[in-house]
């Protein structure tokens, strides 16, 4: 009998595992009166934000739009410039592009893979308007560094979260640090959806308000827009699903460490880089990130696992300063860990349903191939 395939994430399993509780949440909406934003969306904002430890939340359709309408509301746009990193999921700087301002992309922290404080000091100029901070695979940015950076300077803190749900810097939650943060509930995230939605928490009632206007066509009244807008509403459905999911949020959360922390029992002495976390940090682990030397023996791992029916995945293949999209379009600084990372870096199988029967799977077939590969 063949053994059943391990992803990098299975967003079913999750589904599954609370089939009840998200099928009455799912029914309670379809038998409501609204389909479009109404009680359970504000529902959902107001827990998300208490979870966090944020006064509001605005919920939007996807969290690259949450980053688009986050820097809008702040009044970042053309001529303005926003560090950010190049090893990150592209949403990260097509929601800067989105709001028309420039992105300026930087390296990260070898140790963590978030932004690199140094990095970003080096790249302020007048233009610079915000520092976007992305918490990558879950592991928190350096918040300390990050504030002082921006203290006194007029220059706007925003966390990228997406990644990250459930982490901690300092003892407080990721998202509670920024004037703004974003996040995305893309269906694979720790605390994901059923399909696309995303949330802008702030601290500033008037830039909720704003965003509120913006999401939906700049509309305070219905039919009349009082400035430009958009349209980006969160789904009730994916609102009443993400209500039930943020109740076990911390269970699962806990379960990703334990997950984590045997993978790395396992794992340790052999010639890899594990996942690292940095003092007054509290890694959520939404991807396992292990690094290896080079790309040749990354891709041959991956191939070999997926022999075994372990399937392996890779964050991010493609710096965003490389790809096509983007490369010469924007400036970017020295990117010597980004761009090694890209060509070293392999996301083993990671989520919460996971037995602890598959981590050792998965563990079996990377001990089994550094020791028999040429």
């Amino acid at each position: 009998m063949h053994e059943p395939i391990l992803n990098v994430a299975d967003p079913r399993a999750g589904y599954l595992a609370l089939k009840a509780e998200i099928d009455q949440a799912i029914s309670e909406v379809l038998r409501s009166p609204s389909y479009i934003l109404g009680p359970f969306v504000e529902r959902f904002e107001a827990e998300m934000a208490a979870y966090v430890g944020m006064p509001y939340g605005v919920g939007v359709n996807n969290g690259t739009d949450a980053i688009h309408l986050a820097l809008r509301g702040l009044g970042i746009g053309p001529g303005d410039e926003v560090i950010t990193v190049s090893h990150t999921a592209v949403a990260t700087v097509a929601g800067v592009r989105m709001a028309g301002a420039e992105p300026v992309l930087v390296d990260v922290d070898p140790g963590t893979y978030t932004i690199s404080v140094e990095a970003a000091r080096g790249a302020l100029t007048p233009r610079t308007k915000a520092i976007l901070a992305v918490h990558l695979y879950g592991h928190p940015a350096d918040l300390g560094g990050l504030q002082e950076l921006c203290a006194g300077t007029g220059i706007h803190l925003v966390e990228d979260c997406a990644q990250a749900h459930g982490a901690t810097f300092a003892g407080r939650m990721v998202g509670s640090f920024g004037v703004v943060s974003t996040f995305s509930f893309y269906p694979t995230k720790n605390l994901g959806a059923i399909g696309d939605a995303g949330m802008v928490l702030t601290k500033d009632e008037q830039l909720a308000q704003r965003i509120r206007l913006l999401r939906q066509y700049g509309w305070e009244t219905p039919q009349h827009s009082l400035i430009e807008g958009w349209n980006s509403r969160m789904d009730p459905l994916q609102a009443a699903v993400l209500s039930v999911k943020l109740r076990h949020l911390p269970a699962q959360i806990e379960r990703r460490r334990a997950l984590a922390a045997r993978y790395i029992a396992a794992l340790s002495g052999l010639p890899i880089e594990l996942p690292k976390e940095a003092p007054s940090c509290h890694h959520a682990y939404h991807l396992f990130v292990i690094r290896v030397s080079d790309e040749r023996t990354r891709d041959g791992l991956r191939e070999y696992l997926r022999g075994s029916a372990v399937n392996a995945g890779i964050h991010y293949p493609f710096p965003v300063h490389l790809q096509t999209a983007y490369a010469g379009q924007m400036r970017a600084g020295p990117m010597a860990v980004t761009e090694a990372a890209a060509g070293t870096v392999l996301s083993l199988p990671l989520y919460p349903e996971m037995s602890d029967a598959d981590v050792d799977r998965v563990c079996s077939g990377v001990v089994a191939y550094f020791a028999h590969r040429p």
